[in-house]
């Protein structure tokens, strides 16, 4: 059972001398009341007060009378609450009104959808706002602006921080209460040596916390806003590598050779690996020969980069040192594939193998358990069913994980443990930007792929609205003519009732003024969508195929499509991976607007894999009722522009601002709350730079000079570790 880490108890005193450390019930104005509302933020200590940053800052400086303010510009205006109207021009729509007035004239301020703010908002009321102005009916106007009641006493500076609020705690509050933290917070050891600190160009942490909370300039806070991003990716990335180590005390590295076996699987290979291939399996040999450290590695290729034949070499090299591999993927139909595909590989390098998955039938698992324990069987490739407690190895040397994103840590370190000091290589065909690939899998080392080996005759991508379904349809109707099989996918299995409720949390779909989506867009739902297609293409075998299905049911269905007996499936995103079917030509992927860039790229790669080319349709709501453009239409053009698929990731982050480690959900929920992944590529390249620096000069952060850094490492990401110490 791996160990906890130890944490030194002088580190606290390095680390929060003073008020970061001090309990939260400690702080002046804290009652009990404002207290549970803390905790309830998760807010325990004055440090983690003081990292609930503002969410937006009015700026004073430039407050304008209303008579003055620009028409056209975003502005700040101060004014007295006159009068508070509420509205309802429609049934479930609620107008607020309200009016303010300054010595120079009146502003009209409209609020959608927030009837609380007529009992909030008061006559008499002082109220900041600041938004668009425009000029209509005889008023200046905002709709929908951001706004802060300005409370006597609460503020005498030139620009207002506006902190998250929660029920029993206004932003007014929090804004006080972060201000006495402030006046107890003096000059305390700043847990960053001074060196990187310089090197980086950063503000020390006290500063940083001042500017951000209390700016005297606007112009401070990206400086500050930086220091506290570089922070939480450094610690981030500590505690990656660190969680490593503690999995991996007291476990002997296993030193692989790459012999007969690897030798003879270069030549199953059907084709000469490519420069880049060459390069990502030196490597991981080289990894896996090294002798002093267990290999840790992601292996990140695109669709058809031909990562597979890479990990075969690996498999080979655990065969010629004597172990066992085991291949771990997410689903039974991928596991299916890579039987399908690697078997024969294996079998002509000398290499015995078998598939494990929950649908193996007694007698069979039976007999691949006792040839696992015998070390009789070299490599075993299987689904979840691989954790089971008496899958037992002989000695097992590496493990691979395949769509490494789509499995939790805790699966990762139960694999493992089945063979400790095992080598570990995670693959994804999922194009990761590296500043998310460095953050998502900050405790492994990177090789890309991004080139296909054998290019295929390609994909053309077009983006249609539902006036020009027909050409989609069309090109099914000519694919299955030439006896080619065609693809469609839904994002839903069955309709159900409140499906369009969804909608309002759907990223990129046509809205009105008032944020409100403006058009109905049907839900496309495989069960609806296979009834109609029997009736479009009554000549086709038309079946479906989703996550319900029973494992048997799937597979059946996916040996029939392979097979050619079924010529249009109809699924959900379960074909994302591990459905290779070069006869399938044609894809139609209905709500496309519910889709990211990178998933979009990845359902189309099922398409255009052999010598006929893909088409991919990506059915989409394009414009509103109103006839604007749809904010979607810009990624899916990038779509219809670029096949490359790493081009796209990069697009997807900086179109949707990804912010959260998806990956690390199932460890308490870390997110990344200060770092812009798209706008920060050299802060992240950076801190993971320095912390490997860090590591090297002192392995588990225990010298006197990294022990501050340490202690912030496990109070900021300790629930990483818990998964380590049983916790």
């Amino acid at each position: 059972m791996p160990r906890a880490l130890e944490l030194p108890t002088a580190a606290s005193r390095l680390a929060r001398a003073g008020v970061l450390g001090r309990d939260i019930a400690r702080l002046r104005f804290v009652n009990d009341a404002r207290e549970e509302v803390l905790r309830r933020l998760h807010v325990g200590t004055v440090g983690d007060l003081l990292l609930r940053i503002p969410r937006r800052y009015l700026d004073f400086t430039r407050a304008y009378a209303i008579e003055q303010a620009p028409l056209g510009q975003v502005a700040t205006i101060i004014g007295t609450v006159d009068k508070v109207v509420e509205k309802h021009p429609r049934p479930r729509m609620v107008v607020t009104q309200v009016f303010l007035v300054d010595a120079t004239g009146v502003l009209q301020v409209a609020f959608f959808r927030q009837p609380w703010l007529s009992k909030q908002i008061q006559k008499g009321d002082r109220l900041a706002v600041m938004g668009k102005v425009e000029f209509a009916y005889g008023f200046k106007q905002m709709a929908s602006p951001h706004f802060e009641k300005l409370d006597e006493g609460t503020f005498t500076g030139s620009i207002l921080p506006v902190h998250p609020a929660t029920e029993g705690l206004s932003a007014a509050w929090m804004r006080r209460l972060v201000s006495v933290a402030l006046e107890d917070v003096d000059a305390f050891p700043d847990p960053l040596p001074a060196r990187l600190r310089s090197r980086r160009a950063l503000m020390p942490l006290s500063r940083a916390l001042r500017c951000i909370h209390f700016p005297r300039a606007l112009a401070e806070v990206p400086l500050a806003r930086r220091r506290l991003a570089y922070d939480e990716v450094l610690y981030l990335q500590l505690a990656l590598r660190l969680r490593n180590d503690a999995n991996l005390l007291d476990v002997a590295p296993v030193a692989h050779v790459a012999g007969e076996h690897v030798e003879a699987m270069r030549h199953a290979l059907p084709f000469a690996l490519t420069d880049e291939q060459e390069a990502a399996a030196r490597d991981i040999l080289a990894d896996m020969a090294n002798g002093s450290h267990v290999m840790n590695r992601l292996l990140l290729g695109d669709v058809g980069t031909g990562k597979t034949a890479v990990a075969c070499l690996a498999l080979a090299s655990a065969v010629d040192t004597g172990g066992q591999a085991c291949v771990m993927a997410p689903t039974g139909v991928l596991a299916r594939q890579y039987a399908t595909g690697t078997g024969p590989l294996l079998e002509a390098a000398g290499i015995s193998w078998a598939l494990l998955t929950g649908a193996t039938l007694a007698e069979e698992r039976a007999g691949i358990l006792r040839r696992l324990a015998s070390g009789e069987l070299d490599v075993v490739m299987g689904t979840h069913a691989v954790l089971s407690d008496d899958v037992a190895f002989k000695r097992l040397t590496l493990a691979v994980i395949d769509e490494q994103h789509r499995f939790g840590v805790g699966q990762r370190t139960a694999l493992r443990a089945k063979g400790p000091g095992a080598d570990l290589l995670v693959m994804t065909a999922t194009p990761i930007p590296r500043t998310l690939a460095l953050s998502l899998y900050g405790d492994l080392d990177v090789s890309i792929i991004r080139h296909r080996p054998v290019p295929g005759a390609g994909i053309a991508t077009k983006v249609l609205d539902e006036a020009n379904r027909d050409i989609a349809y069309g090109a099914i109707r000519s694919a299955l003519e030439e006896g080619r099989q065609a693809y469609v996918v839904c994002p839903l299995v069955a309709e159900r009732d409140d499906a369009e409720e969804e909608l309002d949390d759907v990223p990129g779909l046509p809205r009105d003024d008032d944020g409100n989506v403006e058009t109905t867009v049907p839900l496309h739902a495989v069960e609806t969508e296979v009834e109609h297609l029997r009736h479009v293409f009554p000549q086709a075998r038309v079946e479906a195929l989703h996550g319900r299905m029973r494992e048997a049911e799937k597979t059946a269905v996916i040996d029939a499509f392979r097979a050619g007996e079924i010529q249009v499936l109809v699924s959900t995103t379960v074909v994302e991976v591990g459905v290779d079917v070069p006869n399938a030509t044609v894809m139609v992927i209905e709500n496309g607007e519910r889709f990211g860039l990178a998933a979009l790229h990845q359902l189309r790669g099922r398409v255009g894999r052999g010598r006929h080319a893909g088409s991919c349709f990506v059915m989409a709501a394009l414009k509103s009722k109103r006839g604007k453009k749809s904010p979607a239409l810009e990624r899916l053009r990038a779509l219809e522009r670029s096949s490359d698929g790493f081009e796209l990731a990069e697009m997807d982050l900086r179109l949707r601002h990804e912010g959260e480690i998806l990956g690390l959900r199932q460890s308490g929920g870390v997110t990344l709350r200060f770092v812009d992944l798209g706008a920060d590529a050299d802060l992240v390249e950076a801190a993971h730079e320095d912390a490997l620096e860090l590591l090297r000069y002192a392995h588990t952060l225990d010298a006197v000079a990294t022990r501050p850094l340490r202690f912030e490492v496990v109070e900021r990401y300790g629930s990483i570790f818990k998964e380590v110490s049983g916790g």
